[in-house]
């Protein structure tokens, strides 16, 4: 849900700064929306490496090399998130970031039914960590949508 609302309000953000200062590279939604998948995975994926520690505790028990599988998964968040920038590797990056987002489904899935904390300081409670489960579908849809090429050239 958190990164839902960072990726919303940061494309709001560009979109609106893109209107304000007449950029015409982020007049269009889904531009602005892509930069915003850019930013967040970008930052998510350092926040994967900075402190893999407080992230180990969503797949202890069930993965082996817990720390090594969230420094994994942190730099294919940004490779994968930067991929989204250009044209050329844009398609290809989204699949990979939505094969991810699959494959980390049951971390998230290991967090609400076993009632631990969110990850990040977020809410601990479960109507939070259960929601969170929610969004998932969300995001898969979102990256595939921000991938998609512009079909109307906005002057």
């Amino acid at each position: 849900m958190a990164f839902f609302i960072g990726l919303l309000g940061t494309t709001l953000s560009i979109w609106g700064i893109g209107k304000i200062f007449r950029s015409r590279m982020f007049w269009d939604i889904r531009t602005s929306a892509r930069m915003a998948t850019i930013l967040m995975f970008v930052m998510i994926g350092t926040m994967h490496l900075i402190n893999p520690s407080a992230l180990t505790y969503m797949i202890e028990g069930f993965l082996p090399y817990p720390k090594l599988l969230v420094i994994i998964s942190g730099i294919f968040e940004i490779i994968f998130g930067l991929g989204l920038w250009w044209e050329s590797s844009r398609k290809i990056s989204a699949w990979l970031l939505i094969i991810q987002l699959i494959m980390m489904f049951p971390a998230n899935i290991n967090v609400a039914v076993n009632n631990l904390s969110a990850p990040g300081g977020l809410p601990s409670e479960a109507w939070y960590t259960w929601s969170r489960l929610a969004f998932q579908p969300l995001y898969i849809l979102w990256v595939y949508w921000v991938s998609q090429t512009n079909t109307s050239k906005t002057a």
